[in-house]
């Protein structure tokens, strides 16, 4: 008998894991490792939309989370020295990246999650799972806000849908700065190829980056490529990528499309319009994988003289609650 949906606990390669089954789709969670949805498929195609570690890559998936799965980023991407601007105030963030001097990627994808919640009826399967930091936790010994990070993944016929909130629980304004390193493999089709694929994402402008990383408040102009991959679609490996763009919609919508033209189907990962940066890494232009990454803020954001609104730089007030829902799901054309 075929299961139509599920939401059970087993684990995945040694790991405790969320299991989500709806339909044709399955999806697995794995609350104790950052909370990363390591996975996404499609059972029938026997699409694998993420990339994923092998059992005996396992170890490496844990020293080096942001290239499997979708990764929380929090704060995401980098910050000058390690240094955090917000009200008056410096936080000090370890200095993690030795090459540049900066700190990379925030927390939480190295610290367990709860559970709070997983589910299975005739119109979805779902997991809930969520970080309470406060004194004590070790996030808050480098961010000392007070905050519940809360995340709802849903499977159902429209595919994967991750929602996300954020509320202060402190008594002070807190900076909201959030990301996700979301690895999609390329090709997701058995037996396709890379060179069958382009990649076409809602960017507008290419910010100028430093060699540290970091952004100069400068714009460089969009080559060729890029021109392409903001209407018609491009290789996703034309070059080495490791690139910072604002958004600009598109029809409404802030979304990567990644098509597979000799299979004439879509991956589309719709990010909401709340998240105005991209970051776009692409392996160091090796086939295999892409990680298109929605950030609501710019890299390096508290620390860089811009007017907040631009740069994403959003307050959090006590009590206050952000949101913002994102999807995965396939069209066939």
């Amino acid at each position: 008998m075929t299961i139509k949906y599920a939401a059970y606990e087993e684990k995945y390669k040694g790991e405790r894991a969320v299991w989500l089954k709806y339909d044709r789709y399955e999806a697995v969670l794995l609350p104790e490792l950052g909370g990363n949805l390591i996975a996404f498929r499609d059972t029938v195609s026997q699409y694998s939309l993420l990339r994923e570690p092998a059992e005996e890559n396992m170890n490496d998936f844990k020293q080096n989370p942001f290239e499997y799965g979708i990764p929380v980023l929090f704060p995401p991407n980098r910050y000058e020295d390690g240094k955090l601007a917000w009200n008056g105030k410096v936080y000090q963030l370890p200095v993690n990246e030795p090459a540049t001097g900066n700190h990379l990627h925030g927390f939480l994808h190295a610290v367990p999650w709860t559970v709070e919640h997983y589910e299975a009826s005739e119109w979805e399967s779902s997991v809930t799972i969520s970080v309470k930091v406060a004194e004590g936790h070790s996030v808050y010994d480098h961010f000392p806000h007070s905050f519940t990070l809360r995340i709802r993944y849903t499977l159902s016929s429209l595919g994967l849908q991750q929602q996300v909130t954020v509320q202060n629980d402190g008594q002070d304004s807190m900076p909201n700065l959030l990301g996700f390193h979301t690895t999609i493999n390329v090709p997701f089709v058995p037996g396709s190829t890379a060179q069958n694929y382009r990649l076409k994402l809602t960017i507008g402008e290419r910010r100028e980056l430093s060699s540290r990383q970091l952004p100069t408040g400068k714009f460089q102009p969009l080559t060729a490529e890029e021109v392409q991959m903001k209407n018609e679609g491009v290789y996703p490996f034309f070059a080495e990528m490791d690139n910072h763009y604002t958004s600009e919609p598109q029809n409404g919508r802030n979304r990567m499309e990644l098509t597979d033209t000799a299979n004439d189907v879509t991956l589309v990962y719709d990010v909401g319009t709340a998240y105005k940066h991209w970051m776009v890494w692409n392996n160091f232009g090796r086939e295999g994988y892409i990680c298109p990454e929605p950030q609501i803020n710019l890299v390096n954001a508290p620390n860089v003289n811009l007017p907040a609104e631009e740069i994403g730089l959003i307050a959090l007030e006590p009590g206050e609650i952000w949101e913002e829902t994102s999807r995965l799901y396939i069209l066939h054309r």
